[in-house]
């Protein structure tokens, strides 16, 4: 059933579509030399459908921020979905990124890109600050201090989830289109910043995984963002020039994630739709632009064959899968099941 206030329901993570949408026009470009002009022609496309959802999600969000700014202010407290904040930063970087890559650093639109850069990497720090004051921040209760009778606090676990990989990680987005840019000091400071934060972020993933409790069910699909990280770092490894064997040995890390997460895509098949599977978006295409990538600089060599045959069926599985995810978009707007109150999930009680 539809919601009489659909703009409310309006949160950060709509902005995940901009990504998934950006990451496949990317990566349709950097088929182009393996598939001709109608690589391009498609990222082109791509690239305009997500600068379009792009403005319909701001203006949206401006909207609801000004009607239903408690709904707002819940977001911003939420233990996932502040995380998603991040998502609109990022999405900037990517559609500069994007515009880099289709019209050229040097051409008219140059100080479009540089002004979408700027406010997407300035805005990314801000956030990736953001959410890591509240890990050092003052917590208002201990198990000491709980409640007679009550459990105690879960303190920061709740938040820890892949989708805390945008907010803190996502920096490594930055020189994808900062360093065509002319902004390499800045871009590697950020670029540093994200490859710090990974390993040790990742590391708490796992650890609320296997010591706290699992990430919730409506969001298994956030563990595909693990994959981003080492596919968008190999990306700039490859724009820095860095030794070839480092490039592979961060593309095998990719890989592996990929594989690792295979059997997840029945869990999340098994979950009513809705936005956070997105998160299954720009991970798959940001893999299958770094295969590309990889593939260009292996050709000629065994190695470059069966890479670039990988990269393309890479490439068709992230077109299909976001086609899917576009669609099941559509099919829920217009039936209303997307912006609406999220489900209560039942809370059941930790084993003494």
């Amino acid at each position: 059933m539809s919601s009489p206030t659909p703009l409310k329901f309006l949160m950060p993570g709509w902005f995940a579509p901009v990504m998934g949408l950006s990451g496949l026009a990317l990566a349709w470009h950097r088929a182009a030399p393996v598939l001709g002009d109608m690589a391009n022609g498609i990222a082109l496309v791509v690239g305009v459908v997500a600068a379009v959802a792009f403005l319909a999600v701001l203006a949206g969000s401006v909207v609801r921020a000004m009607r239903y700014p408690a709904a707002l202010a819940e977001d911003l407290r939420h233990p996932i979905r502040h995380a998603f904040v991040a998502a609109l930063p990022v999405s900037l970087l990517l559609l500069a990124t994007v515009g880099v890559a289709l019209a050229g650093a040097e051409g008219p639109l140059r100080f479009v890109w540089d002004l979408m850069w700027w406010a997407g990497s300035i805005g990314q720090v801000a956030v990736t600050i953001w959410v890591l004051s509240r890990w050092i921040a003052h917590a208002p209760a201990s198990p000491a201090t709980a409640t007679p009778g009550m459990p105690a606090p879960a303190g920061l676990w709740p938040a820890v989830t892949p989708v805390l990989l945008i907010p803190v990680v996502g920096n490594v987005v930055a020189p994808l289109a900062g360093l065509p840019l002319g902004h390499g000091t800045w871009s590697s400071m950020q670029f540093g910043i994200g490859v710090f934060f990974w390993p040790i972020v990742f590391a708490l993933i796992l650890v609320r995984r296997m010591a706290h409790s699992p990430v919730p069910e409506r969001i298994v699909a956030s563990w595909f963002i693990t994959i981003a990280p080492p596919a968008v770092i190999g990306l700039v490894l490859m724009q820095m020039k860095a030794p070839m064997l480092m490039v592979q040995a961060v593309w095998g890390i990719a890989l592996f994630f990929l594989l690792w997460l295979i059997p997840v895509a029945r869990r999340v098949a098994a979950q009513p739709f809705g936005v956070p599977f997105w998160a299954m978006s720009f991970p798959l295409a940001a893999l299958a632009s770094f295969t590309l990538n990889l593939s260009g600089s292996l050709r000629g060599s065994v190695a470059g064959n069966w890479t670039q045959t990988l990269a393309v069926l890479m490439l068709a599985a992230a077109s299909v899968v976001i086609l899917w995810l576009c669609f099941a978009t559509v099919r829920g707007l217009r039936d209303g099941s997307l912006l609406a109150p999220e489900p209560v999930a039942n809370i059941v009680p930790a084993a003494a």
